[in-house]
């Protein structure tokens, strides 16, 4: 696999560690077999078996797009589980994180960084994530400018606006800031003027289009955007390239009937991916994605975690 430990840059974080309950699940969820996510309810009174299953994919700048990447899985989804099954469109990772917390959706893909905090916030289980053919996973956080800006290296944004995503993002917010800091002494609003775009993609074209002098990016979706030719290679210049994190995380919510939770898992490995729409929109990234993969969340969200440890970062959950 390609995720790699942060490494020296994790022990240099380690020397500014604040208290720290990142791993503690909201006191609404049980966590028994000490695998960090939220037990499924013992009373069946407890479960919940909707008509229509809801899907929702981390932000992106137009959902439409991806209304129609995932219309083939999704209809896949209804076959295995015998449910209609809905496309969310969310606006944000927090609209995203509100709905399955109360109730509002079933099924969904968070981002990396909002991972820790669906799963301790909003009882999200997650058991999947796009690969290669090989097994192969992962991204990695990039810093970009546009050709022309003055920015060479990480050093020159001191005295610049720098823009990131969301501050639940890993490589759009979390990551870059703890990098930003230790390796190169920039805190945000004394070296810097933080400013947030709210998704990778318009992180990317703010680039692009010269809005942004720099910005923190998930190359995984800068590529695909490049595939699609919503900006071109020569608009961009990547100033930093991170060691490599886990993507996206699928998964569901904790209190699925155990029965329709199974279910959900089979579609998500029984879809063929041959000609599919998903293929079509993910193959483009590197490692390339082509199928999905099991996976835990403790073993795999690790190095996220160490981040946010480092950081100082609680998933407490409000409300």
């Amino acid at each position: 696999m390609r995720v790699r430990r942060l490494g020296a840059l994790l022990g240099a974080l380690a020397l500014a560690l604040q208290p720290f309950t990142a791993a503690a699940l909201d006191a609404r969820y049980t966590d028994a077999d000490g695998d960090l996510v939220a037990d499924a309810p013992t009373d069946p009174k407890q479960w919940v078996d909707p008509a229509t299953l809801i899907f929702a994919y981390t932000p992106v700048e137009d959902p439409a797009v991806y209304a129609k990447v995932w219309d083939g899985f999704l209809r896949h989804m209804e076959k295995v589980t015998g449910k209609k099954v809905q496309f969310f469109p969310v606006q944000s990772n927090a609209a995203q994180l509100e709905a399955m917390r109360a109730g509002r959706l079933h099924v969904a893909g968070f981002n990396t960084g909002s991972n820790p905090i669906a799963v301790n916030c909003a009882g999200f289980v997650p058991f999947a994530m796009m690969a290669s053919l090989k097994g192969e996973y992962g991204y990695e956080m990039e810093i970009i400018t546009y050709p022309g800006s003055g920015v060479t290296k990480p050093e020159d944004i001191r005295g610049k606006k720098m823009a990131f995503t969301s501050q639940t993002s890993n490589s759009g917010y979390k990551a870059p800031s703890a990098l930003l800091r230790e390796k190169f002494g920039l805190e945000p609003g004394k070296d810097y003027e933080p400013v947030f775009s709210g998704k990778h993609d318009n992180s990317v074209i703010g680039v692009a289009n010269k809005d942004y002098p720099v910005a923190a990016i998930a190359n995984s979706v800068m590529l695909r955007m490049l595939a699609r030719n919503v900006v071109k290679k020569d608009q961009l210049v990547s100033i930093y390239k991170s060691q490599t994190f886990p993507t996206t995380g699928y998964g569901m919510v904790y209190n699925l009937k155990p029965e329709l939770a199974a279910k959900v898992k089979e579609a998500f490995f029984s879809f063929d991916w041959t000609g599919s729409d998903l293929l079509k929109e993910f193959q483009s990234t590197e490692p390339p994605q082509e199928k999905f993969i099991p996976i835990t969340y403790k073993q795999h969200w690790e190095v996220v975690r160490d981040i946010d440890k480092a950081m100082g970062i609680s998933y407490d959950c409000k409300g």
